[in-house]
């Protein structure tokens, strides 16, 4: 596997042992968590929901943010989204974004609070729900974070603005509140920020990069259309599962054979689906695909690889025009890019507030994607900084690399992480990035 370390000059010199004086606010953060953070992520934890249908999560959220002091809480932003504003006098505006979906996933995490919940998903399905990913963490260190400002508003001016975002697994979400008019209907930010807790990196730590975060994403569907016939009598039809299994072989050839060997790229084909019976053959066959990039003319190559070798496959089984495999771009999203300039200054706050050791070079071990691309996107003008946040022990860690149970991943029935280090440390690195942005005097400069 590829490691791509994206390390910032800032970032590289944390190596060096450098023991930070905890923020005076960190009391009240760990605070908060004892006495309300910690029921509230039990309760988004037992009561997840799938993407586009977040209604208890989204009221719950507007509810909590409705009792920081001064905020104005809009609901109903893009679907199910929630737009908190925290007005403090002339200054920058920074945008701290919290996604709030869970995943069609049945949790096997063996907690006592694991998810039993079950819901009938935007595409009619029933799937039990489960938290695999995390993101009851960041909503739960989001009204921290927002208590905190409030109750820190001597040391900064401007205005934050709180987006609870639907539908991050489908990474449609952040588009949708775009579309409705976030960055029109409230005060368009200079910056936006957002973590994501990690299984993979230890507790307490942070870690972001100088420039690509995540990889792009697009979910694509393939229709293989067939002629149906007896299984006894393959003659008189056209296979759909034969001319499918030739296209899922085929598409690897755009990375193994086609794809500049040190450029990352990933086409897995995670379902195949055709026919009901054992001696039918059906009429179709449809495939559903993921494809991840680093670049967006990389991406373009591979959706047009996609498709071009779609139709080949038609061609080569002698199908009629007008039966040819049909390929679909139905959700997608662009790489994440965090600005280098303001990530430099946001590691070295890191740095400042965490310690040198907690503050680790970012690596980038797969190609995961993210939606909060679409806030960021060079039409906006909004700089991003996306980090991540600890959420595995690091005895569990270490026990894994001794050959002791892995660490699970994330979208894993078994994903489990300690709420407590993750939030209470994303909560403090968020406050200490909005405090060092938004301190008087700063100017609303977002990157220098």
């Amino acid at each position: 596997m590829r490691h791509l370390f994206l390390a910032a000059a800032a970032a590289l010199s944390i190596a060096a042992p450098v023991a930070a004086a905890e923020p005076d606010y960190a009391a009240a953060v760990r605070a908060d968590y004892k006495a309300e953070l910690a029921a509230m992520f039990d309760w988004f934890h037992r009561n997840p929901e799938l993407s586009f249908k977040e209604t208890k999560t989204a009221a719950r959220m507007a509810a909590e943010l409705r009792k920081v002091p001064g905020m104005q809480v809009t609901e109903n932003v893009g679907g199910t989204g929630v737009v908190g504003v925290l007005k403090n006098g002339d200054g920058p505006v920074i945008l701290v974004r919290a996604d709030m979906d869970g995943l069609p996933v049945e949790e096997k995490s063996g907690l006592a609070n694991a998810s039993k919940v079950r819901q009938v998903g935007v595409d009619g399905v029933e799937a039990p729900v489960m938290h695999a990913c995390g993101h009851d963490t960041h909503i739960t260190s989001m009204v921290g974070t927002a208590r905190r400002m409030a109750a820190l508003k001597d040391r900064w001016k401007g205005t934050v603005v709180f987006i609870v975002q639907p539908a991050e697994e489908r990474v449609g979400g952040a588009a949708a509140m775009v579309k409705d008019g976030l960055y029109k209907r409230f005060p368009k930010p200079q910056a936006a920020l957002a973590f994501h807790v990690s299984s993979e990196l230890a507790a307490g730590k942070v870690s972001a990069a100088e420039g690509i975060q995540y990889s792009s994403s697009d979910s694509v569907d393939i229709t293989v259309p067939g002629i149906g016939a007896h299984g006894a009598s393959p003659h008189m039809g056209k296979d759909p599962v034969y001319m499918a299994s030739q296209l899922v072989i085929a598409l690897q050839g755009l990375i193994s054979r086609e794809q500049q060997p040190l450029k990352p790229g990933v086409i897995t084909v995670g379902s195949f689906h055709s026919g009901l019976k054992h001696n039918i053959i059906s009429d179709e066959a449809k495939l559903q695909v993921t494809v991840r990039a680093n670049d967006e003319e990389e991406r373009a190559r591979l959706i047009a690889g996609i498709r071009r070798v779609a139709k080949g496959v038609g061609e080569l089984n002698g199908m009629p025009a007008d039966k040819m495999p049909v390929v679909t771009v139905v959700e997608g999203t662009p790489t994440t890019i965090n600005d280098a300039a303001l990530a430099r200054r946001l590691n070295g706050v890191m740095v400042e507030t965490l310690g040198a050791a907690k503050v680790v070079p970012f690596e980038q071990k797969g190609m995961g994607a993210e939606d909060f691309a679409y806030l960021i996107q060079p039409d906006t003008s909004v700089k991003g900084y996306y980090f991540a946040v600890g959420g595995t022990p690091q005895a569990v860690i270490d026990a894994a690399a001794r050959g002791g149970p892995p660490v699970p991943s994330h979208h894993s029935p078994l994903f489990k992480i300690a709420p407590e280090p993750a939030i209470v440390t994303g909560t403090i690195a968020m406050t200490a990035a909005l405090l060092d942005l938004m301190k008087p005097g700063s100017g609303g400069s977002a990157g220098s």
